[in-house]
């Protein structure tokens, strides 16, 4: 029987090498020290703080011993490669996207945009894109689709698409989807044709106020959400884009839709429909809500709807265990959370959908105040003291909180006695950047 011992563990700063049966494996270690870690954007308005991106530790739910990470100086929404070794920044102060170094945990590089940007996207460690819709662009109509580079940290190309808002990409970054603000139609971007001489983009119409699509597994399927009358538009609804033929389906009518986000066979999608919105089913002094529509893709019918909080609904997220989250900004906010006693009801732009219960008709509607601005669960081992290994971190209203997906509520435990993580300012966006 062949036998192995540990010859030698050396730790440094950056990283350690084990010697096994297999050979010589080495795994870096971060600055911060820790294998599990979540990043949040914190922005302040106080000129004694500083703003940066906070380390949390994910496997306690608490600040990590290790400074902040110096990013711009205000930092918000971030988009993070699918390896997870790219992080992008966006600061609305300067127009910037600081590209942060995930295993170093420093920013390699600053790109400036020719203006503000709320949709991004990263395929790969060193592609990404941002939707400018402003960006000048010579002999077009203002906006476009910068091509970034994120190893060289410089813009290398603008594609002309106008009043370009929205950008959705496939998994391998080979096909996007950008959306214009009040137009019918969207924009198919090849970036791989650039520089072949051949079209780069391709406009599909025959939608009703396009904003938002998801890819099928395969990215042969993209399934586009009409925002409608919320939008300006006629109806809201969702069709099928196919990626190849570019042919456009059937519409199917829906209350709103906004966002969506594809499991399995079935659309999720979110939307608060300008008119006809009551709270039905929910006790509550708000006065309009909004809608989940559930669709299954194999037959394209609505399933099922459910009345979630109102607002206009772009962060969605869905938990190992079946547990979909919904945040929407400009909601009704009920009740004050942050009061010294809070009395009476609390409410404000997130609801929690349980997706495993057959036929479940209502949502959860958590007390707590502000816009949805960032969403992330993971899935963890469960540790002494700690009350769950599936939690969901939610940015909402500028605080950062942690939420027991066994339970749909904040989670409680001795380390995070409140289910909140308290960091001067304001919590804006959140990632996981380790896999779990």
């Amino acid at each position: 029987m062949k036998k192995c011992a540990l010859s030698w563990l050396a730790v440094i700063t950056l990283g350690f090498t084990l010697v096994s049966c297999g050979g010589t494996k080495k795994k870096t270690i971060p600055p911060s020290g820790l294998s599990t870690r979540i990043f949040a954007s914190q922005s302040v308005t106080s000129l004694t703080a500083t703003a940066g991106i906070v380390i949390i530790n994910g496997q306690y739910d608490t600040l990590a011993h290790a400074p902040r990470i110096t990013v711009g100086i205000a930092p918000g929404y971030m988009e993070i490669s699918p390896q997870r070794a790219a992080l992008m920044v966006f600061d609305s102060a300067t127009n910037e996207i600081d590209v942060v170094n995930t295993q170093t945990e420093t920013v390699g590089g600053t790109i400036a945009l020719p203006g503000p940007t709320i949709s991004m996207v990263a395929p790969s460690n060193s592609a990404g894109y941002a939707a400018v819709p402003s960006a000048p662009i010579i002999g077009f109509p203002p906006g476009a689709l910068e091509v970034l580079n994120l190893a060289s940290y410089a813009i290398t190309a603008s594609i002309s698409v106008p009043n370009a808002q929205y950008v959705v990409s496939n998994s391998g970054g080979s096909q996007l989807l950008v959306f214009s603000n009040d137009s019918d139609s969207l924009t198919v971007v090849s970036p791989l044709l650039l520089n072949t001489g051949l079209p780069v983009t391709t406009t599909v119409s025959g939608f009703d106020r396009p904003v938002w699509a998801v890819f099928s597994g395969d990215g042969t399927t993209a399934y586009v959400m009409n925002c409608g009358p919320q939008c300006g538009g006629a109806q809201a609804s969702v069709q099928t884009l196919n990626m190849t033929t570019l042919a456009v389906g059937t519409p199917v009518p829906v209350d709103a839709a906004t966002i969506g986000l594809l499991s399995g066979s079935t659309l999720y999608v979110a939307g608060t429909p300008p008119t006809d919105n009551p709270c039905t089913g929910q006790v509550t002094a708000a006065k309009t809500c909004g809608r989940l529509d559930i669709i299954d893709t194999n037959s394209m019918a609505v399933a099922g709807r459910v009345v979630i909080t109102d607002g206009y609904h772009d962060r969605i997220d869905m938990s190992a265990n079946g547990q979909l989250f919904i945040g929407s900004y400009t909601c009704t906010n009920i009740g004050n959370i942050n009061a010294v006693t809070p009395t009476g009801e609390v409410r404000g732009c997130l609801s929690i959908y349980n997706t495993t219960i057959p036929g479940n008709t209502s949502a959860v509607i958590p007390p707590d105040n502000g816009d949805v601005t960032g969403l992330q669960s993971i899935s963890r081992p469960s540790e002494t003291n700690v009350a769950s290994g599936l939690v969901e971190y939610v940015a909402e209203g500028g605080n950062l909180r942690v939420y027991n997906l066994l339970t749909d509520k904040l989670l409680i435990d001795y380390y995070n006695v409140n289910g909140t993580i308290t960091v001067t300012g304001q919590i804006i966006d959140v990632k996981a950047v380790d896999f779990f």
